[in-house]
């Protein structure tokens, strides 16, 4: 699957390691919620990065423990009318500070990619090559927003008032 990060197309460096693999001493691997929290501990010992699927129907807070160790939290979209994991990335984000590298996976659509990125997403593995060329494209599309979320971005409002702030501190 084509993965889109930083607004680009970009090779994925994590595998995919299945429950049945054995984990490797090293190299950047994405794994089950399941094994992960079977072998949390044994996982922070690795030489390589860890990253964790997890689906949108646990707590995020079984996470927590380990967040500081995790390279990437892969959140998953069973289907498109499912949301879930917009409230996880913005727990992940706004209320417990994740800073890593935080994936949308499933059911990814090119009409949600703002969305996602709004609610702390910074990579998405698509389906199709031409959703990541769409998504690259949509990145550059929109930079001013009226809602405030944890992306950083500042809204409307605020730039207005910055610019009346910085227009009167120059009369």
């Amino acid at each position: 699957m084509p993965l889109v990060k930083g607004g680009k197309i970009a090779t994925d460096t994590f595998v995919h390691l299945a429950d049945d693999a054995e984990v490797p001493a090293d190299g950047a691997i994405l794994i089950s919620a399941a094994k992960f929290l079977e072998h949390a501990e044994t996982l922070s010992d690795r030489a390589g990065k860890t990253g964790v699927i997890w689906p949108n129907n646990r707590d995020v807070d079984d996470l927590l423990p380990y967040l500081g160790r995790l390279a990437v939290v892969a959140l998953v979209f069973p289907t498109f009318r499912d949301g879930r994991a917009y409230t996880q990335a913005r727990l992940l984000r706004e209320r417990h500070g994740f800073k890593g590298e935080l994936r949308a996976t499933g059911q990814v659509l090119r009409d949600q990619f703002v969305f996602m990125l709004r609610a702390g997403f910074d990579a998405f593995e698509v389906k199709k090559e031409s959703d990541a060329e769409a998504f690259a494209a949509t990145v550059k599309r929109y930079s001013v927003f009226y809602q405030p979320t944890g992306d950083g971005r500042i809204t409307a409002l605020h730039r207005r008032m910055q610019l009346r702030h910085s227009e009167s501190a120059g009369q």
